[in-house]
């Protein structure tokens, strides 16, 4: 299913405008061990949704679903759900739910990033702490909680939504 050997087990991720990408792309014997590292059984389903989350990252789930089918054949919907929800609770993969968005899936965990979110295309970048260990934020009062984590999502436009466009360039200028 997924060809060539990876030299190592270090999947750093790299940045781009819409999505992180893994530098290297984890082989199928590299995600039968995650799941197997988890205690859970490998299957087809398992391996197909893993192996899109390491692909799309930041995907929702009916893009989940579809590049599964696409790349692995049949795959049910209540599978990807079910699988999802399994990866999340194991660790192997992370949700976000930006406010007015589905669900998000991503496979960079345990690194204690955040997110940027575009308010006019909804794009979403990774955005790596400033402090780095959890949790990065302290609350002003913790009303008794022992609190283990912050999440944090920036909002704003990406370069690509800031750019005037054409039309505002002319408007702005006026007529000519």
């Amino acid at each position: 299913m997924r060809p060539g050997p990876v030299p190592s087990s270090d999947y750093s991720l790299i940045g781009s405008r819409d999505r992180a990408r893994l530098d290297q792309v984890p082989t199928t014997s590299d995600l039968e061990r995650m799941l197997r590292t988890s205690a859970l059984r490998v299957t087809r389903p398992r391996v197909a949704v893993l192996s899109v989350v390491h692909d799309h990252p930041h995907a929702d789930t009916d893009s989940i679903t579809d590049a599964a089918r696409q790349e692995f054949g049949d795959v049910s919907h209540q599978a990807v759900y079910d699988v999802l929800r399994t990866l999340t609770d194991v660790g192997l993969v992370r949700r976000i739910q930006p406010t007015g968005s589905v669900a998000r899936y991503e496979a960079r965990v345990g690194d204690n990033h955040h997110h940027v979110v575009c308010r006019s295309c909804g794009a979403i970048s990774d955005v790596d702490c400033a402090v780095g260990e959890s949790p990065c934020l302290t609350a002003s009062a913790d009303a008794g909680y022992e609190i283990d984590e912050a999440e944090v999502i920036y909002w704003g436009r990406c370069p690509e939504c800031a750019q005037p466009s054409d039309r505002q360039q002319e408007t702005r200028k006026g007529p000519t």
